[in-house]
């Protein structure tokens, strides 16, 4: 097989489902995605949002899911009828908010048990619907984005941090398993990036701590060596390089996507 030098990251000709795809990172991922040519379908619980967010991408062919990850059997039942209905999906990308925050010894079992459901299950239900799609072409893409507790556990986000690396070893858990299908299974953690999730999780420490937010803020970005936090697109651009041919021989990692603030290899 000749090789071309040029990197290849056209994703025209191909359906990807984005969770969470109205705002932030979701958002951003499902903007690059369009814009490389994919046909993208949007999926999140607020359908103005949704519908405001799929008006704006490049390109034809998109649509808009409401369904909630919260509920992964019905969430299923949706993608199952749309798949039917708008052809297989090739590039999952698995995004969703995150857990409330908090010491994991004190939180509620039901929390833990949520916050499974919402990531893990829904995750889990949304790969499932594109398997059959995804083998038949000989060629997919999944990639969730998780966080980098993955690596380093992030103080006061227990049940994230438990959760988050549930997902990351599924996740692994999947490359080995599907590689001979032509599919490839990734997992993006984004450090810091500028979304309404950072803005809640500050507000939250603000409240706690009786500490102003400016100095909260001031402390994050002096964690990180760039010095600043993430645009949601600088994000994207990761998933949607693992989304694309060129990622090809990209398998069962984890890539944190945070300014060199993980300090472990």
């Amino acid at each position: 097989m000749a090789y071309h030098h040029r990197m290849n990251l056209s994703l025209e000709g191909k359906h990807a489902l984005v969770s969470g795809g109205s705002r932030g990172i979701g958002r951003a991922a499902a903007e690059t995605l369009a814009a490389l040519g994919a046909r993208v379908t949007l999926l999140a619980r607020d359908a103005t949002a949704l519908e405001e967010a799929r008006a704006a991408l490049q390109g034809a062919g998109h649509h808009a899911l409401v369904a909630d990850a919260a509920d992964p059997n019905a969430l299923r039942r949706t993608v199952d009828a749309h798949i039917a209905a708008h052809g297989p999906v090739t590039i999952v990308i698995n995004n969703s908010g995150g857990p409330p925050g908090g010491p994991a010894h004190l939180a509620e079992s039901d929390a833990f048990t949520a916050a499974f459901r919402q990531h893990l299950l829904a995750a889990h239900q949304l790969v499932q619907a594109a398997l059959p799609g995804m083998r038949a072409a000989g060629w997919g893409r999944i990639v969730n984005v998780i966080s980098t507790s993955v690596k380093e556990p992030i103080r006061d986000l227990g049940v994230s941090n438990t959760v988050r690396g549930a997902v990351a070893a599924w996740a692994k858990t999947l490359a080995g398993e599907l590689g001979r299908d032509g599919i490839t299974v990734n997992n993006v953690l984004p450090g810091f990036t500028a979304t309404q999730r950072l803005d809640y999780i500050f507000e939250t420490k603000a409240k706690k701590t009786g500490r102003p937010r400016a100095d909260i803020e001031a402390d994050a970005q002096a964690a990180v060596p760039l010095g600043r936090f993430a645009d949601p697109a600088e994000i994207a651009a990761v998933i949607a390089f693992l989304a694309s041919p060129a990622a090809s021989y990209v398998n069962g990692v984890n890539i944190p996507v945070d300014g060199g603030r993980t300090s472990s290899l």
